[in-house]
């Protein structure tokens, strides 16, 4: 009977991936665990007036599902690097190392593996295009923070399309000689479009192949760390589903087959500053993306594998700290992130050296909804209080987070909304967590279950064969 059960799952298995595949999208939500994506749907529907549901994501629709560990061969919590370096070359390495082995020797990623077999390629993100995620699947270096040198090699990786924020650095850090990243990339082939508007106009049509970027001077010299957080959006701002749908048709008609990673990678900008309405925002912003990735599986659904994961899980979040409740209908009197509350206050000190409690108070009623839609109590009251006095005095402390100082008022008035909405947060960095996968497509069904992260390429290599 057993056997009889094995033969007829192989022969399913089989007659399911009998076409070939000829588009693969890879979805990594970055410092995106199953709470971040379960908390998202739930704020939702607190949202929508059912604080006791859920508003599915599109990824967790889809047909199979699994989960992965993520420890790095050095480290039992993985870093951005060792992480993205697994999920695109199937082997596990050191914290803070790049495509590279344990012994530095270097590891094919998939799309350098496709692209040799004539696939076109796009890698697209949220942050910069030379950042941990999205360098894994191109670059080669003993050490993550070498954004120049990993700038160096996407210009000279001959893939066809990135998307993101831009350079970390594109002039270099130590050598004004050192010719600027978007001019070495245009040197070898790459047409630079800012903006969507440009990627899509005529002009950029017959591009060979597109650096996609947020906007910048007329040198090109701005910082791109990273898009906007969706919470913070304003009009004209790049945004990663204007990027994946520029990318779906360029390749498409440069190309019979393609592969595109795509990096949500502020869900773990948000979860380093344990900001919950902030990630669950961006965790809506992937989803938002990942429709368009969704129209076209649609279309093509016989040749078409859509697989989403994680790198890590970020911030060690926890769907409750204290009774049997949850109060997420709160957050959504969150009208920024923490890195724009922060600065808010910032620039209330510069304009005013003692600005008045009111003024401050105002910032917390117009941002955070305090002492209107949220209740603030005598005793919470104070401790802002003190807070603001402790400021005013030069005596505040900053939070460091991982990409952002956060002054001392808006790391408070973000870790009550937090408290009040019952979220909880166990580190400011990433934890063991498991990972999520969901995938839907030809050859899908494989990813149900549980699995190492070493195996998710492997199992996209063998669909895309």
């Amino acid at each position: 009977m057993k056997r009889f059960i094995f033969l007829m799952t192989l022969l399913v298995i089989t007659i399911t991936v009998s076409a070939e595949i000829k588009y693969v999208f890879y979805f990594i939500g970055d410092g995106m665990g199953s709470n971040q994506v379960l908390g998202a749907e739930m704020y939702q529907s607190a949202i929508e007036g059912n604080p006791l549901g859920r508003v599915q994501t599109l990824m967790t629709t889809f047909p199979y599902s699994g989960h992965a560990s993520s420890y790095s061969k050095s480290n039992g919590i993985t870093d951005s690097a060792a992480a993205g370096t697994c999920l695109a070359t199937g082997k596990k390495t050191t914290n803070g190392t790049l495509g590279l082995d344990e012994d530095g020797n270097e590891v094919r990623t998939i799309a350098e593996e496709l692209k040799a077999e004539g696939w076109g390629i796009g890698i697209m993100t949220t942050v910069a295009i030379d950042h941990a995620t999205p360098a894994a699947f191109y670059a080669h270096v003993p050490e993550r923070n070498l954004y120049y040198k990993i700038g160096q090699q996407l210009a000279e990786s001959g893939f066809d399309f990135f998307g993101g924020a831009g350079f970390h650095y594109p002039q270099g850090k130590k050598d004004d000689e050192d010719i600027n990243l978007y001019r070495l990339a245009e040197k070898n082939g790459y047409t630079i479009a800012h903006g969507y508007e440009e990627a899509i106009s005529p002009e950029k049509a017959e591009a060979e192949k597109m650096i996609l970027v947020q906007r910048t001077d007329d040198q090109g010299t701005r910082h791109g760390d990273n898009l906007p957080y969706a919470i913070d959006r304003k009009a004209g701002d790049l945004t990663l589903t204007q990027i994946v749908s520029t990318a779906i048709p360029f390749l498409e008609k440069r190309y019979n087959r393609f592969f595109m990673m795509v990096e949500g990678g502020m869900i773990d900008y948000a979860c380093h500053g344990d900001d919950a309405a902030t990630a669950f925002g961006e965790v809506w912003d992937m989803n938002e993306a990942l429709t368009i990735a969704y129209k076209f599986y649609l279309a093509h659904p016989d040749e078409t594998l859509i697989v989403v994961t994680a790198d890590h899980e970020t911030g060690g979040l926890a769907l409750g700290n204290s009774d049997y409740t949850l109060h997420l209908e709160m957050l959504q009197s969150q009208r920024c992130s923490s890195w724009v509350l922060s600065d808010l206050f910032t620039q209330l000190f510069k304009e005013h050296k003692k600005p008045s409690w009111a003024q401050v108070q105002q910032i917390y009623r117009e941002q955070l909804g305090f002492w209107e839609s949220v209740e603030i109590s005598k005793e919470e009251e104070k401790e802002l209080i003190q807070l603001y006095k402790a400021a005013c005095s030069h005596k505040g402390k900053d939070t460091q987070t991982m990409y952002k100082t956060i002054n001392s008022l808006g790391e408070a008035g973000i870790a009550l909304l937090n408290k009040k909405a019952h979220i909880g947060w166990t580190t400011r960095a990433h934890s063991a967590h498991a990972i999520p996968i969901f995938a839907i497509g030809n050859g899908a069904e494989v990813f149900s279950g549980w699995h190492d992260n070493t195996e998710i390429v492997p199992l996209i290599r063998k669909a895309a064969k």
